[in-house]
């Protein structure tokens, strides 16, 4: 799920949710949704925001 691999690229790139969040400029709410598969099918504009803080693709992102 989406919210698996953004908290494996996270934790890769030592950011914590809240450094995340003020990087891709959404709400910390939204994003500890979306890690927790709360939120399964965020937006395309914050997943857009979330793979560019994170550098990397929105594939990536998506990946199973």
């Amino acid at each position: 799920m989406i919210g698996d691999n953004i908290r494996k690229f996270r934790k890769k790139k030592g950011l914590s949710q809240d450094n995340l969040a003020r990087a891709a400029n959404i709400p910390y709410t939204t994003l500890t949704k979306i890690e927790s598969n709360v939120v399964t099918k965020p937006s395309v504009q914050n997943v857009a925001k979330i793979a560019k803080a994170l550098e990397v693709s929105i594939e990536k992102l998506l990946e199973e």
